[in-house]
């Protein structure tokens, strides 16, 4: 019972998935985005980069099967406003900001907090939009 319901979660976020990547326009909420020199939408997140977010967004809000579509939903939200390196970047910033020792001074410049606030800051709007709690959002502060 309980690998015929993980097969159905898995089924079901590759299906999320397969959608979010092959229709970025409808994924930003109908938006038209503008397109890099090889046609591709330029703000497209690499199949990966999606699956790693929305696994990390489920692993923090719960694995129910609607926190697919939830998730999904926060991810596309980031992807129309941030490009994939700046999205890479700037969730850098925030995820290392309490970094300890000599490792972690870099995270801690006035540029790098401000970075993380800014990305945390876009992360509960998104979170707010596509009807997440923003428990995980705030324990990252």
């Amino acid at each position: 019972m309980r690998l015929m319901r993980c097969a159905m979660m898995a089924l079901g976020f590759c299906a999320a998935m397969a959608a979010a990547v092959s229709a970025p326009a409808w994924a930003a909420g109908g938006e038209a985005t503008s397109a890099s020199a090889d046609g591709r939408p330029a703000n497209d997140y690499p199949t990966q980069g999606r699956v790693e977010y929305v696994l990390s967004c489920m692993d923090e809000n719960g694995h129910a099967f609607a926190n697919v579509y939830k998730c999904s939903c926060v991810v596309d939200k980031m992807a129309a406003s941030l490009s994939y390196d700046q999205f890479v970047d700037e969730s850098t910033f925030a995820r290392y900001a309490s970094l300890g020792g000599e490792g972690g001074a870099e995270f801690r410049t006035d540029h790098a907090r401000a970075r993380g606030k800014a990305f945390r800051a876009l992360q509960a709007k998104a979170y707010r939009a596509c009807g997440l709690g923003m428990q995980a959002v705030t324990a990252a502060k």
